[in-house]
């Protein structure tokens, strides 16, 4: 099923022209005209492609220049002075496109206005003079299904082993082990480099920092070899021949031709290079110079200013980092390797030049090289493989160097203890003989009896005579009328409440309808015979809320704490980029919060569409509604402490807000490193940055940040984002958008989308994990078949507000819109007695097998 609706999603969009695809694509042949007419174009991207940032709120335009309203709009937090603004200075319009490769340098924010940049130097003077280099860190990725079977890979995408999946782990553990902090990273644009990255970050609780894909970072190009068997080649065409290729600094393997398989022109992921840049085989030293300039222009920008910087690559291009680094000769460096799953540490001086290691215990460096390993090669894939011997030889070994489970907080751990002895409490009633008679406890009072619950009670009310049989129903109708129903509860349960709570849904008389567009499962999805499912084309926008938490499933506030998600939540994830890929659907850019629920949702519905080498678009603009002093508290707690209608207002009402954080609580944004160090599309505060100047004993700056929100201020910051970024640099521009996101941001972007009004939004329920699909031509949600032939409604609670969020969904001219194929009818049907005959012939046994069935 489909439901239609935008989801903001900020990555690199390439939207091929008919003219240039057939223009390049082996398969299609293009007429002289349109070569002369490309003659004065020869550095152009081979697509039309528009890029856009991997950054953190730093707007540009479609060239990757910053917008003029860089630092206005969207809410209260922001500085709205207009005579600063026009003091700006003037901005670079002649971005090189490879240097804002992901959105590279939009995250540079050169642009300032004039106040701001005599102010910012003003500090600069009273503050304690930083000159200390950052950190480089340099991994390889972990084995690969083609090293496994000694393939040769290059440019060829294959997944991480489980192997090479240890080896990363172990790589982020000893990172964590040695206090290794991480600001800024750069990978590849192969699978096996990003998932690397994607690990060690999880290890590292930082999915949250920015993550620049590369194609400059790309293994060695095998040309012809790719795909190839190491040993069967050099069986087949000599061992010197094949060694002289893989050892030799200048010698190229035979080149690949573009109708060859394995040619990345017709990648996706590559459609922003030009033909010149897309090799068709690479010696050794054309794969590490091709590093150069990414060392030169961002790296190296990046450990001057201060940052540590991970670099996870593949072992020719890392090679190149480092014959660069070390300034190792042309013979030198065919005796350099890089190991898997190893960091390489490296130190420099004020004039960037690499630190000799000093003589350290339990670490080790290499000849030629001054970076450190953080342990001994092969000492990891020697304890893998004892492990697995004592996996064979132990029944019931248990992996100990697997991921372990993720720590509960004391809270998370009582209640999950609560719900266990619940569950057993469940099962034990099941053995429980209600009707036998309940012994004396030795308790004191009731005469000695057991105690009577009020089960018991109502028991005993029924049989009693008509008259109190009355008034106990009638009483039972008068509670049951104060049952209000409450959202968060997911469906699973009711919660009471005492009247009167303001309900503006009870008189609500929506003028759309309630059932939903679906659209029916691709034919092709269903039958193999029938060829690979088309890819929808047309800008559309996904809008998916993260999948569960643990603290959902607890029924705590979350607000901006960071949970991750839960095992059911990652299957949640997993489910819908399946279905996405099995409806067609592609995407050119993603947005998500700065909040790790949503980053792993996006993450793993990239992942189940084949896609990671997007670029993903972080802003907290998407977070969820920030929750001040409730955050991380039970809501149960809440509702008993502060009374159903206090409870009530904080969590349903449209512009209240809870009870604010102070400057030093641990969850105030402002003391996390992610809002520290990345967010600059906030004014600064006064009032924050003189505590933080008094605290630190000098001159220090402090943006000013939410310490509580209403849903309205939520709102105030989703909208607008979504209005002045989203739609205007992607959608409105053909691109293809998937939104990862919260709860009550969704609920911002559902009411501009599907015009729902401000009392009706707080009715509005999200389902986790369910994709709901905006059509731009229709202006309508849609949900998608899963092919269940379930209906949505009652799989997947909306709320009240369902009415409003699932308008008709028409063409232009007015007519249906034909992908809403399926149609669940709510009113029971009936049977005529002819169909009903024939579905009595349809199923009756035939009378031979009825025979044989008696004897």
């Amino acid at each position: 099923m489909i439901m239609n609706l935008h989801l903001p999603v900020l990555v690199h969009s390439f939207v091929p022209t008919t003219k240039t695809f057939m223009k390049n694509n082996p398969l299609h042949a293009t007429t002289d005209d349109d070569d002369k007419n490309e003659n004065n174009n020869n550095n152009k991207p081979v697509w039309f492609y528009t890029s856009s940032k991997n950054g953190y709120s730093m707007p540009s335009d479609i060239d990757g220049n910053t917008n003029n309203n860089n630092d206005i709009g969207y809410n209260a937090f922001l500085d709205k002075s207009h005579f600063f603004h026009r003091l700006q200075s003037k901005s670079n319009t002649n971005v090189d496109p490879e240097f804002n490769e992901d959105g590279y340098a939009d995250m540079q924010r050169n642009k300032r206005s004039v106040f701001k940049r005599f102010f910012k130097r003003m500090i600069r003077k009273f503050r304690k003079p930083n000159t200390e280099v950052g950190t480089l860190i340099l991994v390889r990725h972990g084995e690969s299904q083609w090293n496994a079977n000694k393939t040769f890979t290059g440019w060829a995408d294959p997944d991480l082993t489980d192997q090479g999946t240890r080896e990363v782990e172990h790589a982020a553990r000893l990172l964590m082990e040695g206090g290794y902090k991480i600001d800024v990273v750069f990978t590849s644009r192969l699978k096996r480099a990003i998932r690397s990255s994607w690990i060690i970050l999880q290890e590292l609780d930082k999915v949250y920092l920015p993550v620049f894909k590369s194609w400059r970072l790309n293994e060695r190009m095998y040309g012809a070899l790719t795909g190839l068997s190491k040993k069967e080649t050099a069986e087949q065409l000599g061992h010197e021949v094949v060694q002289e290729w893989r050892g030799s600094l200048t010698s190229r393997p035979p080149a690949l031709t573009v109708r060859d398989e394995h040619w990345p022109g017709r990648d996706r992921k590559y459609a922003d290079l030009t033909i010149d840049q897309i090799p068709m085989t690479e010696s050794l030293l054309d794969c590490m110079e091709r590093t150069c300039p990414l060392w030169e222009k961002k790296i190296k920008y990046e450990l001057q200013r201060g940052r540590n910087v991970l670099v996870v690559a593949h072992a020719n291009t890392l090679r190149g980092l480092v014959k660069t680094i070390d300034n190792i000769g042309d013979e030198e460096i065919q005796e350099v390797a890089i190991p898997t799953g190893i960091p390489i540490v490296y130190k420099f001086d004020a004039s960037m030049q690499s630190i000799p290691p000093t003589s350290e215990e339990r670490t080790v460096s290499q000849i030629h090289m001054n970076g450190l390993f953080l342990e001994k090669p092969g000492l990891l894939k020697e304890a893998l493989k004892r492990e697995k011997e004592w996996a064979k030889a132990v029944p019931g070994y248990d992996s100990t160097m697997g991921r372990n489970k993720r720590p509960m907080a004391p809270l998370e751990r009582s209640l999950y203890k609560l719900n266990a002895v619940r569950e057993l409490g469940d099962w034990a009633e099941e053995f429980v003989d209600h009707d036998a008679e309940l012994e004396d406890d030795g308790s004191d009072g009731n005469m000695g009896k057991p105690m009577q619950l009020m089960k018991a009670k109502l028991e005993e009310a029924i049989e009693a005579p008509a008259g109190i049989v009355e008034d106990v129903i009638a009483l039972a109708k008068e509670k049951q009328a104060e049952l209000v129903y409450d959202p968060d509860t997911n469906g699973e349960n009711h919660v009471k409440q005492t009247q009167p709570v303001y309900d503006p849904l009870a008189n609500a008389v929506p003028t759309m309808y309630s059932q939903p567009c679906v659209t029916s499962m691709p034919s092709s999805a269903l039958v193999e015979q029938l060829g690979p499912t088309p890819i929808r084309r047309d800008s559309v926008i996904v809008i998916i809320r993260h999948g569960k938490t643990e603290h959902n499933k607890l029924g705590l506030f979350t607000g901006w704490e960071d949970a991750p998600l839960a095992k059911d939540g990652i299957v949640e994830a997993k489910e819908a980029g399946k279905l996405l890929k099995l409806h067609g659907f592609e995407f050119d850019v993603v947005y998500t919060s700065w909040l790790s629920r949503a980053i792993e949702t996006a993450w793993y519905v990239m992942d189940s569409m084949d896609a990671l080498w997007l670029p993903i678009i972080k802003t907290w603009r998407l977070n969820e509604r920030m929750y001040g002093e409730l955050t991380g508290l039970s809501k149960k707690m809440v509702r008993q402490r502060h009374g159903d209608e206090q409870f009530m207002a904080w969590r349903r009402g449209y512009d209240v807000k809870p009870p604010h954080v102070s400057s030093f609580s641990p969850n105030y944004p402002g003391n996390d490193p992610r809002y520290q160090k990345y967010l600059k599309d906030v004014r600064y505060s006064f009032r924050e940055s003189l505590i933080r100047t008094i605290e630190q004993g000098q001159p220090t700056l402090q943006r000013k940040l939410p310490k509580t929100e209403s849903l309205k201020d939520c709102m105030d910051r989703t909208i607008p984002y979504f209005v002045e970024r989203i739609q205007a640099e992607a959608v409105d521009q053909g691109k293809r958008v998937l939104i990862s996101s919260s709860e009550n941001a969704i609920r911002g972007l559902l009411m501009h989308l599907c015009d729902i009004p401000e009392e009706q939004i707080t009715g509005l329920e999200i389902p986790n994990g369910l994709p709901l699909i905006f059509d731009v031509k229709s202006k309508c949600v849609k949900l998608l078949d899963d092919g269940t032939g379930r209906d949505p409604l009652e799989v997947y609670n909306f709320g009240k507000a369902a009415p409003y969020l699932f308008r008709p969904c028409e063409n232009e001219d007015g007519s249906p819109d034909e992908e809403c194929d399926i149609h669940f009818d709510a009113t029971p049907g009936t049977i005529s007695a002819d169909d009903m005959a024939m579905l009595e012939s349809i199923t009756k046994k035939p009378d031979w097998v009825v025979a044989n069935s008696a004897k």
